[in-house]
């Protein structure tokens, strides 16, 4: 099996701000025909920030599109051209008021692999307790709130933080952390 789609042709649907959506026919390895359904979007950052009391920083924010508060690990989009570790790095400072050291790759994730070609990167940092202002974007609410990394992997198997790159962030920063590289 070659396990290849080759795109057809593309039909563009919506030409937003952040997302594009687009419909593809496309050619199965078998000769047969499938429509796709896409959306691009630019990507995206994540960090686990780590206090010297193991503590992560999380974000408290109301998240639309499931109309509760999501607490989530610092994140944002990437910005055009953006570079993403730099990119972090912003997110990080505008959402908690704090740089880190030592910063880890934790890999890419892909959120959501069957119709959105979102990647988000994430790190890992050790951090300072001291915090400074916060920048938000005008748009944007969220409170940050501190839990130590045992308990936030508990709350992980408990089902209690839903949302994936913040699942996957606090799990490979506990395994950083119990084999001393972080």
């Amino acid at each position: 099996m070659k396990l290849f789609e080759k795109t057809l042709s593309s039909q563009l649907i919506y030409d937003g701000k952040i997302i594009h959506v687009h419909v593809d026919q496309v050619e199965l390895e078998n000769g047969a025909t499938a429509t796709r359904e896409v959306v691009d979007h630019p990507g995206g950052v994540s960090v686990a920030a780590l206090t010297d009391k193991n503590e992560l920083i999380f974000v408290r924010q109301f998240r639309y599109p499931y109309k509760k508060v999501l607490m989530e690990l610092p994140a944002g989009k990437l910005e055009p051209g953006e570079d993403p570790f730099e990119a972090m790095k912003r997110e990080q400072m505008e959402e908690t008021g704090t740089t880190g050291e030592n910063y880890v790759s934790l890999g890419e994730v892909y959120p959501t692999g069957g119709y959105c070609g979102e990647i988000i990167r994430l790190w890992a940092c050790r951090i300072t307790d001291d915090q400074h202002t916060l920048h938000l974007d005008e748009d944007e609410f969220l409170d940050t709130v501190r839990i130590p990394l045992e308990e936030a992997v508990e709350m992980v198997c408990c089902n209690q933080i839903p949302d994936a790159k913040t699942q996957i962030g606090i799990l490979k920063t506990a395994k950083l952390v119990e084999k001393g590289l972080l």
